[in-house]
């Protein structure tokens, strides 16, 4: 509705008043307060994912990584060999590697002390040349054949050894000071670096026509140690030999062991009358829903299992204004409640202007127009006792319209 005002000339116009006395500032307004917790918390989330993105070293920080760059990354090492012309192919699953490493490949393995015994045997089966960097005890026998084993630990060389073999990286590299911590068991195996009780740094052999390369010091890979002594010829030659590097740093929570073999077509797997058992149940079930569906109609009137009396009602709704602190909404329901009854008791439609709505109760009562009109088309009240005094003057006022 609209509340009557006066002009400057005494005529009656309307001007509009919302129902419970909000405008679009008002709303927006509490609708923020509402949730800008939530859109503050979002801002905060978003800024500190912000941080730790910018904050974020560049590259991998896993050891050996040939994307760290840090102290114990690979990244000199990697970059090397590709400018070489080695196509450097970096994976962290065992089964990736197997895959990878065919025949005319490289397989480097560094340091893995999580693997399961059937990731070892996968490595062990590979076709690839393999080169194993600092590996453990059952990873070093399985892919040697059981030709070479770990030694108990011993103090690294004082001063740089000699190989003492014709391996021709072990040969290119020259004195080391790798830590030494390999024995050959077999007689096929040849060991360079080896002092007087059997211990040596790099054992080679040729096993099911591909070659195995231990060293025991994984150093020769790191970005602070590579250039010292000879790692990086010894690096350089036993991981250049072909064209193509597979690059293993497993992840300790990896636990496949399948390759990646194209699976097979679901249909396959299938029984040939699977395909018309189908279809018969895609038919019954749409004959079915045909069948039971709902199928709308007229409304039907239905009497309720329960009748809750109007006071209650009204009481119940008045809890939910006053929860909602929506004084305006009631307010609302009120002198429109108080208009409709005036209007009836005074003969009025219900579409009768809110001017000649006032104009009645004004001869009926002998009120002052302005007090009538501010108690049915007013604003709404400011707080809960200005709500119950307008509550009481508009009974007061529907009281004096129906009295005799």
């Amino acid at each position: 509705m609209s509340a009557p005002t006066t002009s400057p000339t005494g005529t009656w116009t309307s001007a509009p008043v919302t129902g419970d006395g909000t405008t679009l500032g008002s709303r927006s307004r509490r609708r923020w307060r509402a949730v800008r917790w939530v859109v503050w918390g979002m801002a905060a989330l978003l800024l500190a994912a912000l941080v730790l993105a910018v904050m974020r070293p560049p590259g991998s920080v896993i050891p050996y990584d040939p994307e760290n760059s840090r102290p114990d990354g690979s990244r000199a090492l990697a970059q090397v060999l590709g400018r070489q012309g080695v196509q450097v192919e970096h994976v962290a699953r065992v089964a990736d590697a197997v895959d990878a490493a065919g025949a005319g490949t490289t397989l480097l393995v560094t340091p893995a002390p999580f693997l399961l015994p059937e990731q070892v045997d996968a490595l062990a089966a590979a076709e690839a040349d393999v080169v194993l960097a600092g590996a453990d005890d059952g990873l070093l026998r399985a892919v040697t054949g059981d030709q070479v084993q770990r030694t108990p630990w011993r103090e690294a060389p004082a001063l740089p050894v000699e190989p003492g073999c014709d391996v021709p990286a072990a040969v290119a590299a020259g004195p080391s000071e790798l830590q030494p911590g390999l024995e050959a068991v077999g007689p096929a195996v040849t060991t360079c670096w080896a002092d007087g009780q059997g211990a040596s740094v790099l054992a080679a052999l040729e096993r099911y026509g591909r070659s195995v390369v231990a060293v025991d010091d994984a150093a020769l890979l790191r970005n602070d140690t590579v250039l010292t002594e000879g790692n990086a010829a010894l690096a350089l030659h036993l991981l250049g030999a072909h064209e193509r590097l597979v690059w293993l740093v497993p992840d300790p929570a990896d636990s496949t062991v399948e390759t990646s073999a194209p699976d097979p077509a679901p249909a396959s797997v299938l029984p040939d009358w699977f395909g018309t058992v189908l279809w018969w149940a895609v038919l019954v079930a749409l004959v079915v829903i045909l069948w039971r569906g709902r199928r709308l109609g007229g409304l039907v009137a239905e009497r309720l299992p329960v009748v809750v009396p109007s006071a209650e009602s009204t009481r119940g709704r008045a809890r939910l204004y006053r929860r909602a602190r929506s004084r305006g909404h009631a307010a609302a329901g009120l002198r429109a409640a108080t208009a409709q009854a005036v209007a009836q008791r005074l003969g009025l439609a219900r579409s009768t202007h809110p001017d000649a709505v006032v104009d009645a109760v004004v001869r009926a009562t002998g009120r002052d127009p302005r007090e009538v009109a501010d108690l049915i088309y007013g604003p709404p009240p400011a707080d809960d006792a200005a709500l119950s005094e307008l509550a009481r003057r508009l009974d007061t006022l529907e009281s004096e319209v129906h009295r005799p």
